[in-house]
């Protein structure tokens, strides 16, 4: 609020708990004269240049309150029996003398009132949440095998893929390769060939790729006569069945064909990388 000096027009912005000190009287800091504030009292200043603020006539009759937000209940009295009389008997005698009506009046405290929330807070937080799903699913993604190949959550995901029609990445993991059975013999339509044939079962609980096989072709000695690395497009010709690799639980038989290294090779070994 503001108020204006009538001697010196200095214009004051003032508080309204300092006007209750002296009934709205201020002293003037600039030419010490007192004056009663309320006289040129406005909430805000009028467009400059100005000279003078609109001045209030001081002695109207008083405006009559109606809006009554609260009353305290009187205390109580002691009857002359000795007993307390009744503070509700006592208020409804008084509303009933003065005609008016509180039985309906509520009071709301002001930290009761609920805010309403801007439609910047609402994108804000749609903001924020479209953020964490992307982080996380950033974090997924990075340890997408990991999660795969748990055995309780590769599961789930996998359910979620057929659900959607998706297909989870191949995860490989050679150590969870077990080679059931083995065999070599003569290739039937190659004079210097052999053939050499496996049987393999992923006993990992997700799907493989077929795995890079190694095998090593020795003597009596243990000495390594030859070796040769078969990827998965040398021993499985279909390309469908190399993006579906190996089941989980499943057994497959694998063929290979060498060259035949000569009667010293009494001896060969698989590897899975």
């Amino acid at each position: 609020m503001y108020t204006q000096c009538p001697e010196c027009l200095t214009v004051y912005k003032l508080e309204a708990e300092l006007l209750v000190h002296a009934c709205g009287c201020v002293r003037c800091s600039h030419c010490d004269v007192v004056f009663n504030a309320l006289g040129t009292l406005a909430e805000q200043l009028p467009p400059e240049p100005f000279t003078r603020l609109a001045e209030h006539a001081l002695d109207r009759e008083p405006p009559t309150a109606e809006v009554a937000v609260f009353r305290p209940r009187p205390a109580a009295e002691v009857a002359s029996d000795g007993l307390e009389a009744s503070p509700l008997v006592e208020d409804d005698i008084a509303d009933a003398e003065t005609g008016e009506d509180f039985s309906q009046l509520t009071f709301t405290p002001r930290f009761a009132k609920r805010k309403r929330r801007s439609w910047h807070t609402a994108a804000w937080a749609s903001v924020c949440t479209v953020l964490i799903l992307g982080l996380g699913a950033q974090l997924a993604w990075a340890k997408r095998d990991v999660l795969i190949a748990d055995a309780t959550i590769g599961p789930i995901l996998e359910t979620g893929c057929a659900m959607i029609g998706c297909h989870l990445p191949l995860v490989s993991d050679p150590s969870r390769l077990r080679l059931l059975a083995r065999d070599v013999e003569q290739h039937p339509s190659v004079t210097d060939g052999l053939l050499i044939t496996a049987s393999v079962r992923n006993d990992a609980s997700f799907a493989q790729p077929y795995p890079v096989v190694t095998i090593v072709l020795s003597d009596a000695s243990g000495r390594r006569l030859a070796m040769r690395r078969f990827q998965p497009e040398d021993y499985v010709g279909d390309a469908s069945a190399r993006s579906r690799g190996l089941a989980s639980g499943v057994t497959t038989a694998m063929v290979f064909e060498v060259q035949d290294p000569g009667q010293r090779a009494v001896a060969f070994a698989f590897s899975f990388e």
